[in-house]
């Protein structure tokens, strides 16, 4: 059971990067080719809900090494500093959101910027965007890397 539940944490957080990667390659280049007004209708009808489909997707993965790393603690396991550092990076992906995304986003709601400075916020935005989901690559790679650990030392009978 533990060995399902580690391993579908990894799952989950693997489905959670391919949501950011979807985003990335689909909707991103879509919003790119809209004239401002269309972007802003667009993001005004749908933004909300593609807010909270990422926020709860990214609250779950985040929380994903986080819980890894308290049950290498509780274990005492020698996986713990992979774990640490897959939480660490979870967290440096949160604060993305807090540093750009939630600014921009919000500046998407006003509609506040003109056709070319729209342009121009996009391709920030994609290169945020981007630079976050190789965060979130590197979190998962150890976060797998962790796992494995785990698992290993639990077939020791460590």
């Amino acid at each position: 059971m533990k060995r399902f539940l580690l391993y579908s944490s990894i799952a989950i957080f693997s489905i959670f990067i391919g949501s950011q990667i979807t985003e990335g390659v689909l909707l991103v280049p879509y919003w790119k080719s809209l004239p401002s007004s269309d972007f802003y209708s667009y993001y005004t009808q749908f933004g909300p809900s593609i807010g909270r489909f990422y926020t709860i997707l990214t609250i779950v993965a985040a929380l994903i090494p986080v819980s890894v790393l308290i049950y290498c603690k509780l274990i005492n396991s020698q996986a713990f500093k992979l774990a640490l550092s897959s939480s660490f990076f979870a967290i440096l992906f949160i604060a993305c959101f807090y540093i750009y995304f939630k600014g921009a986003n919000e500046s998407f709601y006003q509609a506040s910027f003109s056709d070319i400075e729209l342009k121009k916020e996009l391709v920030t935005w994609s290169y945020w965007h981007w630079g976050r989901v190789i965060l979130e690559c590197i979190s998962l790679i150890l976060l797998i890397f962790s796992v494995i650990k785990i698992d290993e030392n639990s077939n020791n009978g460590n």
